[in-house]
């Protein structure tokens, strides 16, 4: 019996050879795209000097204290810590080894370094606005060192966008944008920059996700990437394996300041229109219907009978717009523009803002449950306009107040004069004023607040309390879960409310 172990042991020790060779003729013969694909090197080295550093500096007013207050905060041991104390302590005077202690109240010069890349060979260069913001000086680092001085052509806060000109010294290299729309999650993508103003750096990963609207503006459309992008990387180029431009890098999300794998790059079909406008014009100009927008939830959907709940609520109508004498009305879901679906206010503002001033346009609404379709011919949107997007606005509870009637959580009264003055509600405002709600009502929930006022119920107006009350009783006869309610603010601003009729 005790002769058998060794050869049992060595029948177990060659099958977990086997195993073991087995395992690694497996791992040989995987393709190389489960790897990582090969041509990096390669599209690197074709684009690399392309792709520039820019540096910036700004005069600043000092504050008391000296510089300390802005240098970053780095945890112990860090490797950019005596980095940072020689550049802050000693670079800009400050600290023990600075000297006059009044140098800190004098104006002193900034830096700071981002990256860009060069998009036609006399000297465009594309990158952040906020790598260039306040600047007073912009210099381009080409990849072998040579720095020029830069021109500002035009910047596009709403993007994040700038364009940059320079004189070239001897012939460049530039790259061409490729079609955003056709990445596919997954796809791999290279990421060239400055990160940590090391010089410039490679790294790839791929697509994690797209259209993400991480609540930066009104356009907000990005390409999500785990490639490694870190401080310095704003406005470096997001390049597919065809060597093309399909995003440009802006931001990232990360508690430490250091890459997570949460980075975000706008969209190349989005960059190339604007870099076109601002070579062409210097600046923006976006296309602009005229409305105020909101969500279709499902409950303000169930209402206006939309199935499914989509598209975008026009909750109000700037009287020299362009869609007031097209008929678009207060009410109207628009659901198509230009032959563009549209499945929510984001897809109505992107495609309005990237559509031609002038041009007329076919709006598909839906109206009482019917789709109708409309030509608008579109104005152009001013920099000073209010946001498209309709939010509610919270307002402080006043005291006691009387009540006329009550319905849905809410303390309803016919307006008059005293109202009017006590909630500061214009004369043009019409409808039946909140005068309190109910803390634990779908209204307070839903944000309604003393001072609202309630312009329709159900798509038809009101002008008294018992009218509303008439029309949800009605309602919930129908069988109807909820109703959507007009409310306008003090200044005459509306908006959609879906409430609970139940």
């Amino acid at each position: 019996m005790t002769g058998a172990r060794p050869a049992l042991s060595r029948s177990l020790r060659l099958m977990g050879l086997a195993i073991t060779l087995g395992a690694a003729s497996l791992l040989a013969s995987a393709p190389a795209s489960a790897r990582g694909p090969d041509g990096i090197a390669d599209i690197a080295e074709k684009v690399i000097d392309a792709v520039v550093n820019i540096s910036t500096s700004q005069t600043v007013e000092a504050k008391g204290g000296g510089d300390r207050g802005a240098m970053p905060q780095l945890p112990p041991g860090s490797p950019f810590e005596e980095f940072f104390d020689d550049f802050f302590k000693n670079r800009r005077g400050g600290g023990p080894k600075g000297g006059d202690k009044n140098s800190d109240m004098q104006p002193r010069k900034t830096n700071s370094l981002g990256s860009g890349f060069i998009v036609d060979t006399s000297g465009v260069v594309v990158t952040n606005n906020h790598v260039i913001a306040d600047a007073d000086e912009i210099n381009v680092i080409m990849n072998d060192g040579t720095k020029i001085k830069a021109e500002l052509v035009g910047v596009d806060k709403k993007t994040d966008i700038a364009v940059l000109k320079f004189k070239p010294v001897k012939p460049l290299i530039a790259v061409k944008f490729g079609d955003s729309d056709k990445l596919r999650l997954g796809e791999w993508v290279i990421a060239i920059g400055n990160p940590f103003s090391l010089g410039g750096s490679v790294t790839a990963g791929i697509v994690s996700a797209r259209n993400r609207d991480i609540s930066q503006g009104p356009y907000d459309n990005y390409i999500q990437t785990d490639a490694s992008i870190n401080r310095g990387n704003s406005g470096g180029p997001l390049f597919n394996l065809d060597g093309d431009v399909v995003g440009v890098n802006t931001l990232i999300i990360s508690p430490t300041g250091g890459s997570i794998g949460l980075g975000f790059a706008v969209p190349s079909k989005t960059v190339a229109g604007v870099v076109d406008q601002l070579r062409q014009f210097g600046e923006l100009r976006r296309g602009w219907l005229g409305v105020r927008i909101q969500q279709v939830t499902d409950e303000i959907a169930e209402s206006l009978s939309i199935k499914p709940a989509r598209g975008a609520l026009v909750a109000g109508v700037d009287d020299k717009g362009p869609a007031k004498p097209a008929g678009i009305e207060p009410g109207d879901v628009v659901v198509k523009f230009d032959g563009k679906d549209v499945k929510d206010p984001k897809d109505l503002s992107r495609v309005v803002a990237d559509t031609a001033v002038g041009k007329e346009v076919d709006v598909v609404i839906i109206r009482k449950g019917n789709e109708e379709t409309r030509k608008v011919t579109l104005g152009r949107l001013e920099d000073t306009d209010k946001a498209q997007q309709a939010t509610a606005k919270a307002k402080e509870e006043p005291a006691e107040k009387p009540v006329t009637q009550k319905a849905l959580g809410l303390d309803l009264a016919t307006l008059s004069k005293d109202l009017r003055t006590k909630y500061k509600i214009k004369e043009s405002v019409k409808g039946v004023v909140v005068t309190g709600v109910d803390g634990t009502s779908d209204a307070a929930e839903k944000r309604l607040s003393a001072g609202d006022v309630i312009v329709e119920v159900a798509q038809e107006a009101v002008s008294n309390a018992a009218d509303i009350k008439k029309r949800v009783d009605q309602l919930k006869k129908d069988g109807k879960k909820s109703v959507l309610l007009l409310v306008a603010n003090g200044d005459g601003e509306l908006r959609f409310v879906a409430l609970s009729v139940q």
